[in-house]
C-alpha cells in the first residue's frame, strides 16, 4: 500500500464506547467527538505502541508533510489507552498498535451479525516509518477474523511480541496469531479454550502467557503460546504478582457472584505449588509491593482491608474503616513505601476519604476528606503529576456539591487549591471573586460530556511540565475551558492557549503541539510552543482542511514525529486520512551546555534556608532554557543533584489520635481521643503507640534536625483480625499425622479465645478503629478547597499496574 490511498466508505451511526470498562479513565468519546465520523467498511484504525503505553490514532490515507525549513514545531502525544474499540452496531473498530518506535501494526475488522452466527473480515496493515506509508499484510493471519474486543496483545519493553486471537469455526473456537519479530512473521496455534480476556504476558518473562477461558478456566503457555496448560478451574479473578507468581480468586460454589465467599489463592513456579492465602474475600489487589484482600469481617456485609508484605504468608489489617455493599476501597496510587487509599463514604455520595499509609502498609493517615469519586462511573480526576516528585492533583466535592480542585505537594502531606494565573480574573459562574483559584479538567469532567478533549499530561522526562484545561473561578465550571501551563510542578501557571484543544510533548519537553478541538468544523493548522507555552506559533500542514479526530506520537515524550488524523468528507465520500510531519529538519542545532540552566524545584521562597525542601532533599534540574531553540535528542536523560534537608514538623504526617490545624505544621491531639491508650494489631501482636503526634513520611529522606519522639510498644499479647488465615495447601498431600491436627485444634482455640478478648477489649472498650485515624488537614474542604526515589504508580495513568477497585468487575 503507497503513501496515499483511498478505500470505499459509508456514513456510520454514532461511534459508542462498549460498555466494558476500560483501563485508562479516557473514553472513546475524547478522541471522536463527533458524532457521525465516517466509516469504510473496513474501518481502520491503529495503536501506536512503545515500551510504555499506547497511543490512539486512525487513518486511511497517509502522506508525508514536513513544514519550511525554520520553522519550529513538533508533535503531540496520546494519553495511554491500553485498549479501546469503537462500535456502531455493525462495523467495530479495533485500535492496534504496536511495536518499536517506527513500527506500527493497524488492524481494521468488520462484522455483521447473520441469523445466529457472526461473519466478519479483518485486514492487517504494517508501516516501518512511523505510518508515512503502510503494507497490507493481511496474508500474514491467513484472513482470519481477528477478535475486536480483547484480541491484540502487545508485549512487555521492546520484546517486539504481538498476539492476535482470531475466530475460527463460526465462532465456536479459537486462533492466535503470534509474532516475534515486531509483526514481521506470525505462527499461529488454536487455542483448546475459548479466552474471555486478553492474553496477559509475565512481566518479568514475555514467553509465559496468561488467559481466562469463557468457562472461568486459568490457562498458561511457557513457550509463547505453542502449548497451553490449564492450571485452576473456577477463577473469578486473576492477576500476575512479582516474578513467578499468580494470584487468583475462587469460588468453591460454582459462581463469581457469591463475592465475600471466595478464596485468595497463590500459584508460584507456575502451577507447581497452589496454596490458599486467605478466606471470605470480595476481592483483591496489587500495589507496589504490598498485596490487599478486601475481606468479609462476619458482621453482615461489612468489608475490611488487610496488607501482607510477604505475597500472603501473613497478613495485618489495616487501620481503616470497614464498607458496606455500598462503597469500595481503591488504590489510587502505590509503590513499596506508601499507598495511597481511597474509602468511600456510605451512601451514594460520589465523594470518599483519601488515606496515606506508612512503609508497612498498615498504619493509615486520613490525607484528603470528601474526595471526588463517582460510584456509578468510578471516575476520579487523582492524578500522579509524573513531571515532579510529590506533588498530585485532585478534585473535591465541596459542601455545595461544586467541583474543586485541589493540589499536594508533599505527597498527601496537605492540599491547597491551585494558584490562578497572574492578573486573571474569575469566569462569569464563581459566586464568590474573592476566592477564585485555578480549577482542572480531567476524568470527571470527560466523564461529563464536557468540552474536554483531553486529560492532564506530564511526563517524567520533561520536568515540571503540566498540560491541563482548566477555569478560573470558585469551583469548575461547565463553561468553554483554556489550556493551563505549569512549568513548576504546579506551583504557579498561564493561560496558554484559549479554547479547548489536544496537545503533545515532544523532546522531552522542548517543544509542545496543539490543534484546536472542533467538532464540526475542519482544520489545517497546528499551534507549537517552544518556550513552554509561554508563546506559540502557528503552522498550515495542508492546503485541503479535514475534520480532526486525533493526534499520535511515540510515548515518552522524546519523538520529532507528529501525526495528525481525521477524514475529508466529499460529496459521494468519506475517506480517513493522517498527515505524519518530521520535525527534525526543522530543529537544525543540537541542544549544548549553554542551553541548559540550573532550577530548584519546589521553591516558592527564596529566603528561607529550607526552600526548596521536599520529602527530606533539595533537587536542582538542568533544564532547557526558554530561549533556546534545539533539539535535546532521543538520549536526552533528565540531570538531577539532590541534597539532603534538616528534618523540620512538615517531613512528618499527623500520627494516630492527632490532626494538623489550618496554616499550621504543628499536630495537636483530637479532643475526644485526650488520655485514651492507642492500641493496634501488628503481625499477630497488640502494639501500644506512644507518639508526640508525628510519624515520618515514608520516603522522607531528611536527616537530623527536629525528630519527634514516636514508640511502639510490645505489650506481648496476642490479637486477631477478620481475615481467616487459612493453612489448607491446595494440591499438598491428604495425610495429616495426628500431632498435627491435635495443634492446629489447639492454636484455633486459642485464636477463638484472644478473638474473645479483642472484642471484649477493643468494642466493649469503644476504642475499636475510631481512634486509629489522624487528620492531616481538617475541614480542608472549609478551606477554599474545592517522590520517593520508586515513583508512585497510579490507577488512573497509563501504565495500568495498579489495578484495585474492590468493587469492580475486572477479570485481570
Amino acid at each position: 500500500m503507497n503513501a496515499a490511498y483511498k478505500l470505499s466508505t459509508q456514513p456510520c451511526n454514532a461511534l459508542l464506547q462498549t460498555n466494558r470498562r476500560l483501563t485508562s479513565a479516557e473514553p472513546c468519546a475524547a478522541y471522536f467527538p463527533s458524532s457521525s465520523l465516517p466509516c469504510d467498511q473496513l474501518c481502520i484504525a491503529v495503536f501506536v505502541y512503545s515500551a510504555r503505553s499506547l497511543k490512539l490514532t486512525e487513518f486511511l490515507e497517509a502522506q508525508l508533510c514536513r513544514s519550511p525549513r525554520g520553522y519550529c514545531c513538533r508533535s503531540h502525544r496520546y494519553r495511554s489507552l491500553g485498549q479501546i474499540w469503537l462500535d456502531d452496531s455493525v462495523n467495530r473498530m479495533k485500535v492496534l498498535n504496536l511495536l518499536s518506535w517506527q513500527v506500527i501494526l493497524a488492524l481494521t475488522t468488520f462484522q455483521v451479525p447473520f441469523f445466529m452466527i457472526r461473519l466478519g473480515q479483518s485486514k492487517l496493515y504494517r508501516s516501518e516509518n512511523y505510518g508515512k506509508s503502510f503494507q497490507d499484510v493481511t496474508n500474514l493471519i491467513n484472513n482470519t477474523f481477528i477478535r475486536s474486543e480483547f484480541g491484540i496483545a502487545i508485549g512487555p519493553e521492546n520484546s517486539g511480541k504481538v498476539i492476535l486471537t482470531g475466530e475460527v469455526s463460526g465462532g465456536h473456537g479459537s486462533r492466535i496469531f503470534v509474532s516475534d519479530d515486531f509483526g514481521k512473521s506470525f505462527s499461529h496455534q488454536d487455542l483448546p479454550f475459548i479466552p474471555l480476556m486478553q492474553i496477559t504476558y509475565n512481566p518479568d518473562n514475555s514467553n509465559v502467557l496468561m488467559v481466562l477461558s469463557n468457562s472461568n478456566e486459568l490457562w498458561l503457555s511457557e513457550d509463547f503460546g505453542s502449548n497451553w496448560k490449564k492450571l485452576h478451574d473456577m477463577v473469578c479473578l486473576v492477576k500476575w504478582g512479582r516474578k513467578n507468581t499468580i494470584f487468583l480468586t475462587a469460588s468453591l460454589n460454582g459462581s463469581c457472584n457469591d463475592r465475600g465467599m471466595l478464596e485468595l489463592r497463590r500459584i508460584t513456579d507456575y502451577g507447581k505449588t497452589t496454596k490458599t492465602v486467605a478466606s471470605k474475600v470480595y476481592s483483591f489487589g496489587l500495589g507496589g509491593r504490598f498485596l490487599f484482600a478486601s475481606v468479609m469481617t462476619g458482621k453482615g456485609t461489612m468489608r475490611m482491608i488487610h496488607v501482607s508484605v510477604d505475597q500472603g504468608e501473613t497478613w495485618n489489617m489495616a487501620q481503616l474503616p470497614p464498607v458496606g455493599h455500598e462503597q469500595f476501597y481503591s488504590i489510587l496510587a502505590a509503590n513499596d513505601e506508601m499507598v495511597f487509599m481511597h474509602v468511600d463514604e456510605p451512601g451514594d455520595t460520589g465523594f470518599g476519604t483519601i488515606y496515606v499509609s506508612d512503609d508497612r502498609g498498615t498504619v493509615y493517615s486520613k490525607s484528603l476528606e470528601r474526595h471526588l469519586y463517582t460510584t456509578t462511573g468510578g471516575d476520579t480526576d487523582f492524578t500522579n503529576v509524573t513531571s515532579l516528585r510529590g506533588v498530585f492533583i485532585t478534585s473535591v466535592l465541596a459542601e455545595d456539591n461544586s467541583v474543586q480542585s485541589v493540589v499536594s505537594f508533599d505527597q498527601g502531606g496537605e492540599w491547597v487549591p491551585l494558584r490562578k494565573p497572574a492578573d486573571s480574573k474569575c469566569d462569569a459562574t464563581a459566586k464568590d471573586p474573592d476566592k477564585c483559584s485555578l480549577h482542572i479538567h480531567a476524568a470527571y469532567s470527560i466523564a461529563m460530556r464536557l468540552n474536554v478533549p483531553m486529560l492532564p499530561l506530564t511526563e517524567p522526562n520533561a520536568v515540571g511540565l503540566i498540560l491541563a484545561h482548566g477555569s478560573v473561578g470558585d469551583a469548575i465550571s461547565v463553561m468553554k475551558p483554556d489550556v493551563y501551563v505549569s512549568d513548576d510542578g504546579g506551583y504557579t501557571w498561564i493561560k496558554a492557549l484559549e479554547g479547548p484543544h489536544h496537545y503533545a510533548i515532544l523532546d522531552s519537553g522542548g517543544l509542545l503541539v496543539a490543534v484546536e478541538h472542533s467538532v464540526n468544523q475542519p482544520i489545517n493548522k497546528i499551534k507549537f510552543s517552544t518556550d513552554e507555552g509561554q508563546c506559540w506559533g502557528v503552522y498550515t500542514f495542508t492546503k485541503d482542511p479535514i475534520y480532526f479526530t486525533g493526534l499520535a506520537s511515540e510515548p515518552g515524550a522524546r519523538s520529532m514525529n507528529v501525526s495528525i488524523w481525521g477524514y475529508r468528507d466529499s460529496l459521494l465520500s468519506q475517506y480517513w486520512i493522517s498527515i505524519t510531519i518530521d520535525f527534525r529538519d526543522l530543529l537544525t542545532r543540537d541542544c549544548d551546555d549553554n542551553d541548559y540552566v540550573q532550577w530548584l524545584a519546589h521553591s516558592d521562597d527564596i529566603s528561607d534556608p529550607n526552600d526548596g525542601c521536599m520529602l527530606g532533599y533539595k533537587e536542582k534540574f538542568l533544564r532547557l532554557r526558554k530561549d533556546s531553540v534545539c533539539w535535546n535528542g532521543r538520549d536526552y536523560e533528565v540531570n538531577t543533584q539532590p541534597t539532603p534537608c534538616p528534618c523540620t514538623l512538615d517531613d512528618f504526617l499527623c500520627d494516630f489520635g492527632y490532626y494538623r490545624q489550618e496554616n499550621s505544621s504543628e499536630c495537636v491531639e483530637q479532643p475526644d481521643l485526650k488520655g485514651k491508650v492507642l492500641e493496634f494489631c501488628l503481625h499477630g501482636e497488640e502494639e501500644k503507640l506512644q507518639t508526640s503526634g508525628y510519624r515520618k513520611i515514608p520516603g522522607d529522606k531528611c536527616e537530623g534536625g527536629e525528630m519527634p519522639e514516636r514508640k511502639e510498644i510490645d505489650l506481648r499479647k496476642r490479637c486477631v483480625s477478620d481475615l481467616v488465615g487459612p493453612e489448607l495447601l491446595v494440591n499438598s498431600p491428604s495425610s495429616k499425622s495426628v500431632p498435627i491436627v491435635i495443634t492446629v485444634i489447639i492454636i484455633m482455640l486459642l485464636s477463638i479465645a484472644a478473638g474473645v478478648v479483642f472484642v471484649k477489649k477493643y468494642v466493649c472498650g469503644g476504642r475499636f478503629l475510631v481512634h486509629r485515624y489522624s487528620v492531616l488537614q481538617q475541614h480542608v474542604e472549609d478551606n477554599a478547597v474545592d517522590g520517593v526515589d520508586d515513583p508512585l504508580e497510579t490507577n488512573h495513568t497509563h501504565n495500568g499496574k495498579i489495578e484495585f477497585h474492590d468493587d469492580s468487575d475486572e477479570v485481570q
